[in-house]
């Protein structure tokens, strides 16, 4: 359940997107992320506050990780983007064990400041697993939000539908109405 003080316009998407959609625009451009008191409400809003520290260091490993998701999103054969993640990727790792209600996984990270990174890392490759042409960023030439695309089809295009869907359509609506008649007769 989001954090009722997050003041994203997008919230709950994967994980590795919904570490990307820290910064968006509104106003100009903003950024989730700027302080510890940020870190706390996107970690309270991905369910993480409870697993993972709230320090400077576990912020600084998040900043480094959604710098490499960013790279990899807009170049998905970027080696810088791969090198980053692979970074991140190294300080953690997923125990296995067999416990009393069957089979169990746990995230471990080293140092456990790099687990929310780790965290959003892993999740970026199950989203690729799953299909890495369903990770888009919305079309609205304005937005820099990011979403996966469960769409029966794949061919959502917006953030939100409300939105920037409402936006884009409105916009194509002027241009063919008042925009279409400036200068004719």
């Amino acid at each position: 359940m989001a954090d009722p003080r997050d003041p994203r316009p997008l919230i709950g998407e994967p994980l590795a997107l919904d570490l990307l959609n820290t910064r968006w625009r509104d106003a100009g451009q903003q950024d989730l992320l700027t302080d510890l008191d940020g870190y706390r409400i996107w970690l309270s809003s991905a369910g993480l506050a409870d697993r993972c520290p709230a320090d400077e260091t576990s912020l600084t490993a998040v900043k480094a990780a959604r710098s490499a998701l960013d790279l990899l999103v807009a170049d998905p054969g970027s080696a810088e983007g791969a090198a980053a993640l692979n970074a991140v990727l190294a300080h953690g790792r997923l125990r296995h064990s067999l416990g009393p209600d069957g089979p169990a996984e746990a995230a471990e990270a080293d140092p456990p400041q790099q687990l929310a990174a780790w965290l959003a890392a892993d999740d970026y490759l199950s989203l690729l697993r799953r299909g890495a042409h369903r990770i888009k960023q919305c079309a609205h030439p304005a937005c820099i939000l990011h979403f996966f695309d469960t769409s029966q089809n794949g061919r959502r295009r917006w953030c939100s539908m409300a939105l920037c869907g409402n936006r884009s359509k409105a916009a194509r609506h002027y241009e063919r109405t008042a925009g279409g008649r400036t200068g004719t007769l």
